[in-house]
């Protein structure tokens, strides 16, 4: 009898997040598959968790197939981690989940945190509908993308690293434009979880002038949602319970 994949999502930050189920699945399996081992011992240890590790990872993904599917095949109980939130979602585990299926083997993915979904709802944007392209391209085709996403009618929701955050802000006023409503979400469940509102303009300026560490998700809205948005009153700041606000973007 086959075993089964078990896609295991992990706290984007707050470890609190964790779910009991996830935890003894981790327990049980026959070995966890981590996307960097040092990353997550940090959870297992944590967790009192001692199932063996092994990494798994876009630079040995190939590799890895055969060799754990044959596992599967033959009986065991094999968990997918990534470093943070659901492993499939702008992480490795799309490769291994679709030749899992091209060989008749069970994956069960458990629900869990993902970034984006919490960015969304936190956002104040449209939820109904949305776009979710995860990281640009770094270079090439990295303008028509910028192109195609300003083009959709719903909300996109991008990923961003803290150093590439102003130049990408700065290139979505340019392509969406200046008025265009969007957020910026960072340290999404951590101490230092914030969420900047404003116009792809001000977010653009404000991140220039202020560097953000951490995870971030951008979200932009629809262009009549941008259109209809009321006027906002500006030159305001505050800073409440680690929530922070700047001259021009209004914060939650």
């Amino acid at each position: 009898m086959s075993g089964k994949l078990y896609i295991v999502p992990t706290p984007v930050g707050n470890l609190g997040d964790m779910a009991p189920r996830a935890v003894e699945v981790l327990r049980s399996a026959s070995l966890v598959l981590a996307e960097d081992t040092r990353t997550s011992a940090v959870l297992m240890r944590h967790f009192g968790i001692d199932t063996p590790m092994a990494s798994h990872h876009k630079f040995n993904e190939h590799k890895n197939l055969d060799p754990i599917l044959d596992r599967i095949e033959a009986g065991e109980n094999i968990a997918l981690v990534s470093d943070a939130g659901t492993p499939g979602i702008s992480d490795p585990g799309f490769m291994l989940s679709r030749e899992c299926r091209r060989r008749g083997l069970t994956v069960e993915t458990l629900p869990g945190p993902t970034a984006f979904v919490p960015a969304l709802v936190n956002s104040g944007l449209p939820c109904d509908r949305f776009f979710f392209e995860g990281f640009l391209p770094v270079k090439k085709g990295r303008a028509s993308r910028l192109e195609f996403l300003a083009s959709l009618p719903v909300t996109v929701i991008i990923y961003e690293s803290p150093v590439r955050l102003p130049r990408t802000l700065e290139q979505l006023a340019e392509v969406f434009g200046p008025t265009r409503e969007a957020a910026v979400c960072r340290e999404i469940s951590k101490l230092y979880d914030t969420t900047h509102r404003g116009t792809l303009a001000e977010l653009s300026a404000y991140f220039t002038e202020n560097r953000s560490r951490g995870e971030i998700v951008i979200v932009i809205a629809p262009e009549e949602v941008s259109k209809s948005a009321p006027r906002r009153h500006r030159n305001k700041y505050k800073e409440d319970d680690g929530d922070e606000a700047c001259e021009k973007p209004a914060d939650v």
